[in-house]
């Protein structure tokens, strides 16, 4: 990841509106917080959906979408072409589910969509416990 790609996930995250500050963010917190903005703005858009609010569902969908384009660009494919390569064509497919529940009001491909990103979240946050862990002092850690 580089420098730029932070101050454009940064910026991504604030535009989100999600919970929390991205002062101080280390990269790792930064992907977290994209991939709670990306859930909140997936949640808002099924709200929308229900509630048969087509503006506030075309928004969320395109800021589901843009924080989904800003995981991919994320991607550093130097570092382990295989994983990245297996994440980004995740990731694509997570759009089209998206476009489709757009499009067709479908709750199933957002279900999906969720069901297959959560993993990913849930991984991507216990790397951080598990390094956060091992970068204690003994003492510390026993404590």
């Amino acid at each position: 990841m580089t420098y730029g790609y932070m101050r454009n996930a940064s910026a991504m995250y604030q535009d989100t509106s999600a919970r929390g500050s991205v002062e101080g963010a280390d990269r790792h917190q930064l992907i977290g917080m994209l991939y709670d903005g990306m859930f909140d703005r997936i949640s808002q858009a099924r709200g929308a959906m229900v509630r048969g609010d087509v503006p506030a569902k075309g928004q969320h969908f395109s800021r589901a979408l843009a924080i989904l384009g800003e995981l991919r660009a994320s991607l550093d494919h130097g570092a382990d072409a295989t994983l990245a390569g297996r994440l980004d064509a995740l990731y694509d497919y997570v759009g089209r589910r998206l476009l489709q529940a757009q499009l067709n009001d479908d709750e199933r491909a957002l279900d999906e969509a969720v069901a297959l990103l959560t993993p990913i979240r849930d991984a991507w946050r216990q790397i951080r416990e598990t390094f956060l862990a091992s970068q204690r002092p003994a003492a510390v850690a026993a404590a």
